[in-house]
């Protein structure tokens, strides 16, 4: 039974992997294949709509309940692997590239919530911990490419796609031969539409969820942009040469690191109050963006950020803990899915509102328009949970 988190949590790590190894290898996509500059937000929008259509699939379905999680997450793996490897293909179309992300992002859907519901088979109690743990494996896979992309600066782009399919595949596989099913699972027996439907009536649920909304506005904005917000302080600053890959891997990556230490501090201070003051936090980072930008100081821009990527992720796993904690049992694995899919859906929608604003508010600005969601977000947290 010790073996079984770390495993998940490994596993985890390994194949969200995927989600951003276009986003690590984009400068060279761009190069290879023609692609205009601005393919950076629908390279990440086609993972996310993906992702989303997948959730809305899998909850509409009820997969996650009705059938064995272990198995829905190793064959997700191998789809989603197989759909990564192919933009490594020579000669590929800009609609064939955002095709296999979109595909990619698909199949993460039976990785990441279906991971959650793993999780919360095995763990009854401390389940906030477990989840802090494992939304934290999520934070580091998303930063991996980036770090194989610094480190295999002078080796062909084509290696980060490679690697990020070949741990996806593993990743499957240690959760298919390591993980059963777990002993507080309960299955549905029959496909149940109503269940998708009504996840939202439980007052509590919703709370939590429209929470979690806020909190998506901002974070995958926050990750796609970030590359983009490092170049824009070295061209304007002419001293400075930050490694942008390495930095973007650094600041994504810390954000693992805060998944779980606020999973622990919610066993003691309880999952609502951690996940508002990091919510309020990262909201106060978008504000104060600009005055970093604006300054001199390599190390002050560096430590606003390591602090923002650990506050705009900390409260992530807390969410899904007040989601499972008061959604039924035997829907639990349903409403993590749908709950996912309508976060993901707005990460789209941040995206493509940053891309939109980008040539009228300029680099400097642009963060301040992702406050909206953490202000939501609190005020959504203030509802009794």
């Amino acid at each position: 039974m010790k073996h079984i988190l770390p495993i998940i949590v490994l596993s985890q790590f390994l194949c969200t992997s995927l989600w951003f190894a276009g986003n690590a290898v984009l400068p060279d996509l761009i190069a290879e294949h023609g692609l205009p500059i601005d393919f950076l937000a629908h390279l990440t929008s086609a993972v996310q709509f993906g992702f989303i259509t997948g959730t809305l699939i899998f909850a509409i379905l009820t997969v996650a309940d009705r059938f064995s999680p272990s198995k829905v997450f190793f064959f997700s793996s191998l789809l989603a692997a197989g759909f990564n490897w192919a933009i490594g293909l020579e000669n590929l179309q800009d609609w064939e590239l955002l095709l296999y992300r979109f595909l990619t992002g698909v199949f993460l859907a039976g990785i990441y919530p279906v991971g959650m519901k793993i999780a919360a088979d095995y763990y009854d109690k401390g389940l906030g911990k477990s989840l802090g743990f494992l939304v934290g494996a999520l934070v580091l896979g998303t930063a991996f490419p980036h770090f194989l992309k610094s480190m295999t600066g002078p080796l062909p782009w084509h290696y980060v796609v490679y690697s990020t399919t070949f741990l996806a595949m593993l990743g499957g596989l240690l959760i298919l031969v390591f993980v059963p099913d777990g002993p507080y699972r309960k299955a549905g027996q029959q496909f149940d539409p109503p269940v998708f439907l009504n996840v939202f009536k439980n007052a509590n649920v919703r709370s939590a969820a429209f929470g979690y909304f806020g909190h998506m506005w901002e974070l995958y904005a926050f990750w796609a942009f970030l590359p983009l917000l490092l170049a824009y302080f070295n061209a304007s600053h002419d001293s400075m040469n930050l490694d942008v890959p390495f930095f973007s891997f650094l600041i994504i990556a810390v954000g693992g690191i805060s998944c779980a230490l606020g999973g622990l501090l919610s066993l003691r201070f309880g999952a609502k109050r951690i996940a508002t003051a990091s919510l309020a936090i990262s909201g106060l980072c978008c504000i104060f963006s600009p005055l970093i930008l604006a300054g001199e100081s390599t190390g002050l821009l560096i430590l606003f950020l390591l602090i923002w990527g650990m506050a705009v992720t900390a409260d992530s796993p807390l969410f899904s803990t007040l989601v499972v904690q008061n959604a039924p049992q035997e829907t639990r694995g349903t409403a993590l899915t749908i709950v996912n899919c309508i976060g993901f859906a707005l990460t789209i929608v941040s995206i493509q509102v940053l891309n939109f604003m980008l040539p009228i508010m300029g680099e400097k600005l642009l963060f301040t328009a992702l406050a909206m969601g953490p202000l939501l977000g609190v005020i959504s947290l203030r509802r009794k949970i």
